[in-house]
């Protein structure tokens, strides 16, 4: 009986079948590369950059932290002499201080090269008010929440449940503060007295930003900065804000104040859109959050010093 598996004339439809699979999947891997560089060149390129002027709009929405693309795009914002004015539209509960410091330092830096309102919808406190200062006007709805001025840092003593569970931390420090506050101890001592003396320093900064640019004494600025909230009406009376309205008000304050045309173009700089069926970024995005256990959308929950309203 002859070996059918070995014979030569049966190997090659399965040769070839073989080889015509490879072509295959080199022709969709090839495919589905171009597929990737055209969908990041998209989701990356600044199509903004047509001709024509036009006034940018940046969108701060969501927890605040630093983010190096924002900051590159209002750097080149200053830059661009297409755009003669750019609008901050806010609408964000704060976030982490040194992302509300980057924000107010990049805004401050473009605000010396040309014209920037700020306009709160629903919500601009904490470190998004720290933003909303940085801008030549701020505009907000009457009912907007504003302020919050105003720095936490926040420790959970889990030591009852750990011990109820039979968890016992330990560590080798090089010092007395260092990793403190212990998840598993109250904050006392002088382990709170210099996370006291961290949240002081910022704040004092905070408030001396505020009546610097609000043009109200220090004494006014505290009383304001106990961590209250405001309506937009409430904070036109404390001279938090400019004045009440929206977008619309604030390119007429452009058109009339700063000369600025109104009936040009307003077009998104920040965040980039993102509309496109095929996002690898968003879906690597969404893969890297689930393998840490993270939800697939919504905000990161923040640890460390934080200007934020209402974070629960």
């Amino acid at each position: 009986m002859s070996d059918y598996s070995a014979d030569p004339a049966h190997l090659i439809p399965a040769n070839a079948r073989l080889r015509r699979s490879r072509r295959l999947w080199r022709v969709l891997f090839v495919l589905a590369a171009i597929a990737v560089v055209v969908a990041l060149g998209a989701r990356f390129a600044i199509p903004q950059n047509g001709p024509g002027e036009r006034i940018a709009r940046v969108s701060i929405n969501g927890v605040i932290a630093t983010d190096p693309a924002r900051l590159r795009i209002l750097d080149e914002l200053g830059d661009n002499d297409a755009v003669k004015a750019v609008i901050v539209a806010i609408n964000s509960p704060g976030g982490t201080t040194a992302g509300g410091e980057e924000l107010y330092e990049a805004l401050t830096m473009l605000r010396a090269k040309k014209p920037v309102v700020a306009v709160i919808s629903e919500l601009g406190a904490s470190a998004a008010y720290m933003t909303a200062i940085a801008s030549d006007r701020i505009f907000a709805r009457r009912l907007s929440i504003v302020g919050s001025i105003g720095v936490l840092y926040q420790h959970v003593n889990a030591g009852k449940l750990l011990d109820t569970i039979g968890i016992d931390f330990d560590k080798v420090a090089t010092g007395p503060l260092k990793a403190e506050p212990d998840l598993d101890e109250p904050m006392v001592g002088e382990v709170r007295a210099s996370m006291q003396r961290l949240v002081d320093d910022s704040y004092q900064w905070f408030v001396d930003v505020v009546a610097e640019r609000r043009g109200i004494t220090r004494p006014e600025t505290l009383g304001l900065s106990d961590g209250r909230i405001l309506t937009g009406r409430q904070g036109l009376e404390s001279k938090l804000i400019d004045a009440i309205g929206g977008e619309a008000e604030a390119i007429a304050w452009l058109a009339s104040d700063r000369e600025v045309k109104a009936d040009l173009p307003v077009v998104d700089y920040f965040p980039l859109p993102d509309n496109s069926w095929f996002s690898p970024g968003r879906w690597l995005g969404e893969a890297a959050r689930s393998g840490l256990g993270l939800p697939a959308e919504g905000p990161i929950a923040l640890d460390g010093l934080v200007s934020l309203w209402q974070d629960r």
